[in-house]
């Protein structure tokens, strides 16, 4: 029988049909710790979304650096969050930039938000086998641009370890301080004043890293924000006309009296 040819502009079907498959791994006893990239979160604010991350990495009780961007560009309309396993996640944000940029090349246009959502689904199913022995777990986040509208509207959606996505009406978080984090924008947007919705990116972004601050106070494993010594989040927003990154000066600047 011959073999079925992979679908115009799909990437992952094109390294399926060439039985190279974009993630691999196998447990064992000896396995060593593995390393964890911990806090994400991301909420709707009135220019479009912020997806936000502390920047701590840690293996068991052992801080490694605190120095991993954990929000990834993957192209101009898509961020990428990642919780969990760095290695894994890295490796599924590199296979979805060139997927994207494959498509977009190859039919002339972008890939739709829905498409780029189940792209991702797509990789963490293909990665149940290394979840189920509980190697290279992760948990992502996902903002993506709906150009398909007018205005074009971002979106957030979260995902379980074994590829199930989700949308989020106003906000998602994962990793070891999203219970916390969660718990804040639930209530700030059930019961605050500004509701994060409705913040501009300055109060929004205070917002972020103060989550992060409280979050860092409750799990070790988060990375917490520290202007003494210019450490800070990693902090993108995503609006109608496409990334912009939010760096350390800026939130000086914002967190500034």
């Amino acid at each position: 029988m011959s073999e079925t040819p992979p679908i115009a502009g799909d990437f992952l079907s094109l390294l399926a049909a060439h039985q190279v498959p974009p993630l691999r791994g196998d447990a064992s006893s000896s396995a060593p710790v593995q390393t964890q990239a911990t806090t994400v979160f991301a909420f709707h604010f009135t220019g479009g979304v912020l997806v936000a991350g502390d920047r701590r990495a840690t293996a068991g009780n052992v801080i490694v650096t605190d120095r991993v961007d954990k929000v990834i560009e993957i192209d101009a309309t898509s961020l990428l969050a990642i919780a969990g396993v760095p290695a894994t996640a890295f490796e599924m944000a590199r296979v979805l930039q060139t997927s994207f940029e494959y498509y977009r090349r190859s039919q002339l246009q972008p890939l739709s938000l829905p498409a780029r959502v189940r792209a991702l689904a797509r990789l963490l199913r293909d990665n149940l086998p290394m979840t189920i022995q509980g190697v290279g777990v992760v948990m992502p986040l996902f903002a993506g641009l709906d150009t398909t509208i007018t205005p074009s509207r971002a979106q957030i959606f979260f995902y379980d370890p074994l590829g199930a996505q989700f949308l989020a009406v106003g906000h998602a978080a994962s990793g070891s301080g999203s219970a916390t984090i969660r718990s804040i924008l639930s209530f700030q947007e059930h019961h605050g004043q500004p509701k994060p919705s409705e913040m501009t990116l300055r109060p929004a972004v205070q917002f972020a890293l103060r989550l992060l601050m409280v979050a860092s106070e409750f799990d070790s494993a988060t990375g917490g924000v520290h202007p003494e010594s210019r450490s800070f989040a990693t902090i993108k927003v995503l609006q109608s006309d496409g990334v912009r990154t939010v760096d350390a000066d800026q939130q000086a600047e914002y967190l500034a009296p």
